[in-house]
């Protein structure tokens, strides 16, 4: 049985929202078969797709495809027949899709960014974020020339959680650590943020959902809440809505432990009986 398989529950949850981005389907290094198992869990009345869901920059160079990639999409499309509105947000990995912006196909939207209102009320913009990375907007070469230096260390990733997953550890992510260590890295996460916080206050909005960076966050900038919904290459997170309107930040790595403890747990309570 594959850790994917193991954080499926036996019923789903029902849930107002669901927030993912950055799943980069197309490539090597995407978690697709992690996020097919998180989306089978719940029962949404609306998903968005905050951009990069399709990397069109990798599929340029040749097609990598496999089954668990075909399974994402199949399993959004069943949410969708089932009353689930799914809002794809396009990015800068899927930017060929914004000369179809506005299109919508039954249940399924198109748009370059969203309003979100949650059940309590607050005004959310919904944006990938490319926009106000200004390496992406002004040097592509730049980006890249950052893209292939980044894939290198998502195939380093790749293989150490394969060992780990040989030696019954759970998912831990080389890149989202190097991320907190690098100072260069670092800054870069703290201009990006706060230049889309400012972007959300000129315009009045009381928070915003976007990911592009690959950091998932939530956290109150000034009067602006902030949150970054990660990505499913490294870090394998989502931003879920409850009924209320509470706004939680889900982690894989936090998922498998909490199992882990639970299965440990039980052990522990069988034996003595045993």
């Amino acid at each position: 049985m594959s850790s994917a398989q193991l954080v499926r529950p036996s019923r789903k949850q029902r849930v107002r929202t669901l927030w993912i981005s950055d799943v980069h389907l197309g490539t090597r290094d995407s978690q697709a078969e992690h996020l097919a198992a998180f989306l089978k869990r719940y029962q949404a009345d609306r998903i968005y797709l905050v951009g990069d869901i399709i990397d069109g920059w990798k599929l340029r160079g040749g097609i990598y495809w496999p089954q668990a990639h075909t399974n994402v999409i199949r399993r959004l499309l069943t949410m969708s027949k089932r009353g689930t509105e799914v809002i794809y947000v396009t990015g800068n990995h899927d930017e060929f899709l914004r000369r179809y912006s506005r299109l919508l196909l039954g249940n399924i939207h198109l748009v370059d960014e969203a309003e979100h209102i949650t059940a309590d009320g607050r005004r959310l913009l919904v944006i990938h974020g490319d926009q106000f990375d200004v390496i992406t907007r002004y040097h592509r070469w730049l980006a890249f020339l950052g893209d292939s230096a980044y894939g290198f260390t998502l195939t380093l990733n790749r293989w150490l959680n394969g060992w780990r997953h040989r030696y019954g550890y759970g998912y831990w992510s080389l890149s989202a650590y190097l991320k907190h260590k690098v100072k260069s890295a670092v800054n870069f996460i703290s201009d990006f943020e706060e230049a889309i916080a400012h972007e959300c206050t000129r315009r009045g909005f009381n928070g915003v959902v976007c990911g592009h960076i690959h950091h998932a966050e939530i956290r109150q900038m000034d009067q602006v809440e902030y949150m970054n919904c990660g990505d499913w290459v490294e870090s394998c997170t989502a931003l879920i809505e409850h009924l209320d309107g509470h706004i939680e930040l889900y982690r894989l790595a936090d998922d498998q432990d909490r199992l882990a403890r639970l299965q440990a747990a039980k052990v522990a309570v069988i034996e003595p009986a045993a």
